[in-house]
């Protein structure tokens, strides 16, 4: 066997051989079009498509289209999704998430950020990593507002009786027991056809989940509660993720880190036009009496206390970082 036919063969093999094949990773999301969701999802595959083209590509699929927030979850373990950005789900997963069920626990993103720093990564991220999951970074759902086709909720005692949806965690129905009404857990795609028909009176939702959903097509008011602020989380399955090469992984990771800064920037934006919109809508808007809801909230930050270990030590911890923020 002479040198050329041998050089011959070895171009020849290397030409025939097919290309490693860049590996799609799904991106799971319940936001509708034009929601922070979606935005926020959309800017992350971007960034990494752009730094991993050829090995990696992202494909974020919302509106539920790979499922509910909880079947999200259950795929991510399966290894049928690769992302999720769960929200109040979570404390379905782990009973610390319910933290971010307290109301008017959380400032600001200001405030936010010292309590991603001091306990989602110290606490939290460790309780979901023992569930089977990895928190590669906190994005944003938003500071939640109450909408209802009955009339302005001023105080508590305005949802006396009031049929109102609720996300699927076991605090927030607590909560909202707590203040009189009448709470039920239902996925988000579902959530416009049971305001259209009367399934529901009433929801609460961050104002671009509001507006991307068309709530305010379908809702006469909207109460300005900011009772709750809920982080996202992008979630990936810790088994998979795992397998991963490392060197993807790190820089996965470092882009969703650095897009928390862009969403941020794209939700304080949002909160700046939505309220105007919504009004232009049609939508009658008024500012509830805070100091009603936030005595009315006591029970709930106790039994969370005595239900969930170390909850107490989150919440002094979460309200002592509001300082100057």
């Amino acid at each position: 066997m002479n040198a050329k036919w041998l050089l011959t063969a070895v171009l020849a093999s290397a030409l025939s051989a097919p290309a490693l094949a860049e590996t799609e990773l799904k991106f799971g999301h319940v936001g509708e079009p034009g929601s922070l969701f979606e935005l926020s999802a959309n800017e992350f595959a971007k960034r990494v498509n752009a730094k991993m083209a050829g090995k990696v590509k992202v494909s974020a699929f919302g509106s539920s289209q790979l499922g509910k927030d909880e079947d999200l979850v259950k795929k991510l373990k399966l290894g049928t999704v690769d992302f999720a950005l769960p929200s109040t789900v979570m404390s379905s997963v782990t009973p610390e998430f319910g933290l971010f069920e307290m109301p008017y626990l959380v400032k600001n993103r200001d405030h936010m950020k010292k309590i991603e720093k001091e306990i989602v990564w110290t606490w939290l991220e460790p309780a979901a990593e023992a569930k089977g999951y990895r928190i590669l970074a906190v994005w944003e759902n938003g500071f939640r507002h109450i909408t209802n086709n009955k009339k302005p909720i001023v105080t508590p005692a305005d949802l006396a009786g009031v049929k109102l949806r609720v996300p699927g965690g076991q605090w927030r129905v607590k909560m909202f027991k707590g203040y009189g009404a009448n709470p039920s857990p239902m996925a988000f795609s579902e959530v416009f056809t049971a305001l259209k028909t009367g399934v529901m009176d009433a929801q609460e939702n961050p104002l671009i989940q509001i507006y991307s959903a068309k709530f305010q097509e379908v809702q006469k008011y909207l109460s300005m509660t900011s009772h709750v602020y809920t982080p996202a989380y992008v979630l990936v399955g810790k088994d998979k993720w795992d397998r991963m090469p490392k060197d993807q992984r790190d820089t996965i990771a470092a882009i969703a880190k650095e897009t928390q800064a862009y969403v941020y920037e794209q939700a304080a934006k949002f909160d700046g036009e939505l309220l105007g919109k919504l009004k232009a809508a049609g939508m009658q808007v008024n500012e509830p009496n805070r100091a009603a809801f936030v005595e009315a909230s006591k029970p709930i930050y106790d039994e969370f206390s005595k239900a969930v270990p170390r909850a107490k030590e989150m919440i002094d911890k979460a309200l002592s970082l509001a300082s100057g923020s």
